[in-house]
């Protein structure tokens, strides 16, 4: 008799399938698992067709009851918010997996294929795996329809400046641009003195002033109104006003300053040129060169006026021009400015070329001005002024004329300007010829002026044909690299069915 040298294995035997008879291993049902699937759907209750609210204008989903969420094709999110619309019918069984199935994106349809195990006869644990097809209805938002209806906010912030042209509101319009600052705004309306921006938060409006305190010196007020009042759940509802005023000075203005105020910034003249506006006022003092920066804070405190409006500009010819080359500094100066150039100039005006009458002026110009050229001044000599400031001046320290920039030809550099701006949609009242004159002096200042164009975004017009940065005549103009491309988002880089593709 021989012994079994290893140890003794156990093999599981197989049962016949109480329904088709092939061998399978024991179970609890005593049945296949195709058997199993044909006598038990345990899908059955979970909806296999659900729709799901989609706004077109703010492109969010609806999250029952009242909640829209922004949610990317295929994302996490939207598949939480797909399992949510079958929680109630997921409860009896248990999710093992869910994921998407491709679908085209403009089809309007949703499908997430579901892995889900249940225990079924005697025991026996059954998975399944089936397809839910999420049905995409449009339906719009409250905040759009809001939106929609035009009437509707609960925030409108006010700006305004008490002068008579518009380039601080078109420096600040780019500036908007270029931050996104608009796209929370439910309208933007313009009147004839500045801009209301209207919102359906007071919280966005908020965030409008904080930038507006920042990028331009201004002082703001607010006020809300009582709309209505719920005595049971004690809520209020009001409509917020936010007052927002900029300084009534612009670039090129000619302003005389207070006599502390001038102490204050290192005993310069009062008598000086604004440069340019941004978050605070670039004053030039053109006797001497020296810089000073006066922010909002300063201003409501020493407030000063311009002493002309830009239509009182007049037009000098250049007969001669000497450079000071030695500058002294009295006690207490401040900066000077290391971008002029100091000169004595004598000047005529181009209505009295029949005269023998001529000015002679110290200006910040010297690196610009030739014999020969045109310049634009305010004549001080020949003008009647009612500012308290100069009129309390002694008049030997008042300048004849003051000038401000150098004259191009406007017509010539139109017609070069290979450059475009944008603008923000809004209401208008009606666009006149001198709302277009001085949207032209403003883009002449970004040509002239390094400093402001970098808070703006300058787009490439191709319908006017490159050419070189310089020019003939000496008229600054935008460098190609300052330029960026004009995108349009809602042209189909792939074109039309069996057009060529866009590389560029």
């Amino acid at each position: 008799m021989e012994y079994m040298q290893g140890p003794a294995t156990s093999s599981q035997g197989n049962i016949l399938c109480c329904q088709c008879g092939i061998p399978i291993p024991p179970n609890p049902a005593n049945m296949c698992v195709a058997c199993l699937r044909t006598q038990v759907d345990i899908s059955e209750g979970i909806p296999k067709q659900v729709s799901v609210h989609f706004c077109k204008q703010c492109e969010r989903y609806l999250q029952p009851p009242g909640t829209w969420i922004q949610c990317a094709l295929e994302s996490r999110e939207l598949l939480t918010l797909c399992l949510k619309k079958l929680k109630s019918s997921l409860s009896k069984v248990r999710l093992i997996d869910a994921g998407f199935i491709w679908t085209e994106p403009h089809s309007k349809r949703l499908k997430v294929k579901l892995t889900i195990q249940k225990e079924v006869m005697n025991g026996a644990i059954l998975q399944q795996v089936f397809v839910v097809e999420y049905v995409v209805q449009s339906q719009m938002c409250d905040d759009c329809h809001r939106v929609e209806a035009k009437d509707f906010w609960k925030a409108v912030v006010q700006v305004r400046q008490k002068v008579l042209h518009k380039k601080t509101f078109y420096y600040l319009e780019q500036i908007i641009l270029k931050h996104r600052l608009h796209q929370n705004t439910l309208r933007v309306k313009e009147i004839h003195d500045g801009l209301d921006f209207y919102y359906a938060s007071k919280q966005h409006a908020q965030k409008m002033v904080e930038f507006l305190q920042c990028t331009v010196p201004c002082r703001s007020k607010t006020s809300q109104r009582l709309i209505s009042h719920d005595i049971h759940s004690n809520t209020y509802n009001y409509k917020s006003t936010f007052s927002v005023e900029i300084v009534p000075v612009c670039k090129d203005n000619l302003v005389c300053l207070s006599p502390k105020l001038a102490q204050s910034l290192g005993n310069m003249n009062q008598i000086c040129v604004c440069v340019r506006v941004t978050s605070t006022i670039h004053l030039i003092d053109p006797n001497t060169l020296q810089i000073a920066e006066v922010d909002g804070n300063t201003y409501w405190r020493h407030p000063f006026n311009s002493l002309f409006h830009p239509k009182q500009l007049e037009e000098f010819i250049v007969m001669d021009v000497d450079i000071v080359r030695d500058r002294k500094q009295g006690p207490g100066a401040g900066v000077r400015s290391n971008k002029h150039t100091l000169a004595e100039v004598w000047v005529q005006k181009t209505s009295e070329m029949n005269t023998s009458q001529q000015y002679h002026c110290r200006t910040h110009l010297g690196h610009l001005l030739n014999p020969g050229d045109l310049v634009q001044g305010f004549d001080l000599a020949n003008c009647n002024l009612n500012d308290e400031f100069i009129n309390k001046m002694n008049p030997h320290h008042i300048p004849d004329v003051v000038l401000i920039k150098k004259s191009y030809d406007r017509a010539r550099r139109q017609r070069r300007r290979n450059w475009k701006l944008k603008e923000l949609e809004r209401d208008r009242e009606g666009m006149d010829t001198d709302d277009e004159r001085q949207y032209q002096d403003f883009l002449e200042d970004l040509e002239e002026d390094e400093l402001i164009r970098k808070n703006v975004n300058i787009y490439k017009n191709a319908d006017i044909a490159v050419e070189s940065d310089t020019d003939e005549e000496g008229a600054p103009r935008i460098s190609l690299a300052e330029m960026l491309e004009d995108l349009h988002i809602s042209h189909d880089a792939t074109g039309g069915e069996g057009a060529e593709m866009l590389t560029e």
